[in-house]
């Protein structure tokens, strides 16, 4: 043990082995739902056979990175498969290029954020950023996921708008590619055993949250998945265990595909919202464990954003979405975790338990797991309240994005028409000068990818 507590400086943070246990063991708790809900999404685009080894590869991607973390960045951070960014793979770029160009897309942004890490031009982009829209542009992904529990459990009536002959599957149901419209509330569906199950779901997800009982959203998933079994609303699980198989989806990039489909594009939305999603969460857990310098730096943040880096470049290789640091992180940061023994903690709880529950994860119904996806929807729609709405350019262009990502289907495009809409206002009104210049370059970059994706070259 006295190795441990040198090394990750336990009397430094006023910490000890039990406290670090704990914290770590609250975090796991805290985000163990990714094991079911990342399966979930990214399946929709690869396939539901792909089901099993996508609940191997969300385990092995989040205990070896959170690991790593906790070794060479020796932070209490953990990291899995983002959410946002699978919804966007599996509902934007995969129905359109493929599954397999989607994970080719996935790794060239992870080698990238690699060599931005090393040369620490990352940093310099991230104070070219102005801060309303990287809270803006979390919050319009957190509504984008609410949007998907609700239609994953039929609440929503929805049609697709798309040019004829362009088709994917979802749910085991052809749909077309193109934007979706919603027409409406389907209240038809909380009649069903399903859509009453939702609503039991959410709204004990909410009192466990109020009452501040730790793994809110996995006890939610796991009971109401239960009442399902034993109702009928779903089959029960045929077995709880299994031996872990990654063949399915491990070192499928299809790279060849992604420079042939002109998908560059799709690199660079990943990049985006990698980008931000780990800067403000990053951010926050640093302030949260008082990490924080006094000028609002976050210590060893380049080994932070490594490891970061080193996680999406990983996944890929395995065949998941983007690898990013989670919020729920701060979970065990409140239970006094404060050093990498927190991590390792976590990381190793995701190898030993997660590997082996693909037929347990496959057994859980939508229902069980939409209730997840619209509580992390609300939390990430807190990060608005850091948003200056005093000033109509800086609230504008950040409520632009807001509405932009869930009403036409894509993240991509609400940072697109945030960063240009910033451009014009803060220009228009005479303060140009508090645009960074990276901005001006930004913003040219996504009005020539608006024009090519309105056919102007």
């Amino acid at each position: 043990m006295g190795w441990f507590e040198e090394y990750f400086e336990f009397e430094k943070y006023g910490t000890d082995m039990k406290t670090e246990i704990l914290a770590g063991v609250t975090t796991f708790l805290t985000m163990a739902y990714i094991l079911f809900v990342n399966p979930s999404i990214l399946s929709d685009a690869m396939g539901k056979e792909a089901f099993n080894s996508l609940v191997a590869v969300t385990a092995l991607a989040a205990g070896f990175t959170t690991i790593f973390m906790g070794i060479y960045a020796k932070k209490p951070f953990a990291l899995a498969p983002g959410m946002g960014l699978n919804a966007y793979f599996a509902y934007t770029v995969a129905p359109k290029y493929g599954w397999k160009v989607a994970l080719a897309a996935v790794f060239v942004e992870g080698l990238i954020f690699i060599v931005l890490s090393v040369t620490k031009v990352r940093s310099a982009i991230i104070h070219a950023i102005p801060t309303g829209q990287k809270y803006a542009i979390g919050a319009g992904i957190g509504l984008f996921l609410t949007l998907i529990g609700l239609n994953d459990v039929g609440l929503l009536t929805a049609k697709v708008t798309a040019p004829a002959g362009s088709e994917f599957v979802i749910n085991g149901e052809v749909n077309l590619i193109g934007k979706l419209a919603f027409t409406g509330l389907n209240a038809q569906a909380l009649t069903t055993k399903a859509g009453l199950l939702f609503v039991f779901g959410l709204l004990l997800t909410g009192i466990l949250i109020a009452l501040r009982i730790k793994g809110a959203l996995l006890i939610s998933i796991l009971t109401t998945s239960f009442l399902g079994w034993i109702t009928g609303a779903a089959p029960w699980p045929e077995s709880l265990f299994s031996m872990p198989d990654i063949s399915y989806t491990f070192m499928k990039m299809d790279l060849h595909g992604l420079l042939n489909a002109g998908a560059l594009g799709v690199v660079f939305a990943f990049f985006m919202v990698d980008f931000f999603d780990t800067l403000g969460t990053v951010t926050g857990l640093s302030a949260k464990a008082g990490f924080l310098t006094e000028d609002g730096k976050v210590p060893d943040a380049e080994k932070v954003l490594l490891t970061d880096a080193i996680g999406t470049t990983f996944g890929a290789v395995l065949g998941t979405s983007t690898v990013t640091t989670y919020i729920e992180s701060a979970a065990g940061i409140e239970e006094g975790g404060r050093t990498g023994m927190t991590a390792l903690v976590t990381g190793f709880l995701f190898l030993a338990i997660g590997l082996f529950i693909a037929p347990l994860a496959g057994a859980i119904p939508a229902f069980a797991t939409a209730p997840a996806l619209v509580i992390v929807g609300y939390y990430m729609l807190t990060a608005l309240k850091e948003v200056d709405f005093s000033d109509p350019t800086e609230a504008l262009p950040a409520f632009l994005v807001l509405v932009t990502i869930p009403y036409t289907y894509s993240i991509a495009d609400g940072i697109g028409v945030g960063f240009i809409s910033y451009t014009i206002l803060k220009v228009f009104s005479g303060r140009w000068k508090e645009v960074h210049p990276l901005m001006y370059v930004l913003t040219i970059v996504f009005v020539a990818y608006f024009a090519y994706l309105g056919g102007v070259f």
